[in-house]
Order: C-alpha cells, then structure tokens, then sequence
C-alpha cells in the first residue's frame, strides 16, 4: 500500500520552471512504476510522464507528447520520492498535478499540486 503526497506547485510565468516532488510511505515504492497526471480547469485528467523499471534492472522514462522535451521525470528510490522537472514552461501546463502508480489506481488518487503558468 502506498500513501503518496504531490508538492512544489506554485505560480510561474510562461517559460519558467517548477519542479514537483511525490513523496510516497511504503516499503514497496521502487517495485511500481510511477507516473505523472494532470488535470486542467474544465478538463479530464490526463497522463503526463511516467517511470518503469527496464529489463536491465535501471529505469526507463516516457513523456506524453504535450511535454516531450519539456518535462523530466526522475525517481530517487532511497528517499521514496519521484520528481517532474517542468521547463519551458506554457500557460496550457496550468493544471492540478498527481502522481499515482501508472497504470493510475483509484485508492492512490491524492490532494494534488496546483500549477499556474501566466502568460
């Protein structure tokens, strides 16, 4: 069972960057693929990166192609956190962001983390 808390959230210019933290309880974080979910005013949610485990025993990340180039997305498996380094940042980025396991289970949605991109 996993318990997963998103921050880092704020208001940013168009350009600028932010980088979220998902800190997550449970002995068992490294063993997840984790990901990365937005949801903009008005919209559904939708996926934005995620981390999976390779068959060479490293990880291996995959970006929605809104964000491909843009946004990062890391793990630190001692601290039981991931991250999404946001750059370049658009007003079309301004969403509430989640982290959850990918694929998303409904018992791990959390509170989220507010993103506001002015342009």
């Amino acid at each position: 069972q996993l318990q997963l808390v998103e921050s880092g959230g704020g208001l940013v210019q168009a350009g600028g960057s932010l980088k979220l933290s998902c800190a997550a309880s449970g002995r068992t974080f490294g063993s997840y693929s984790m990901g990365w979910f937005r949801q903009a005013p008005g919209k559904e949610r939708e996926f934005v990166a995620g981390i999976s485990r390779s068959s060479t025993g490293g990880y291996y990340t995959y970006y929605a192609a809104a964000v491909k180039g843009r946004f990062t997305m890391s793990r630190d498996n001692a601290k039981n956190t991931n991250y999404l380094q946001m750059n370049s940042l658009k007003s079309e980025d301004t969403a509430v962001y989640y982290c959850n396991t990918d694929p998303p289970q409904t018992k791990y949605w959390g509170q989220g983390t507010r993103v506001t991109v002015s342009s």
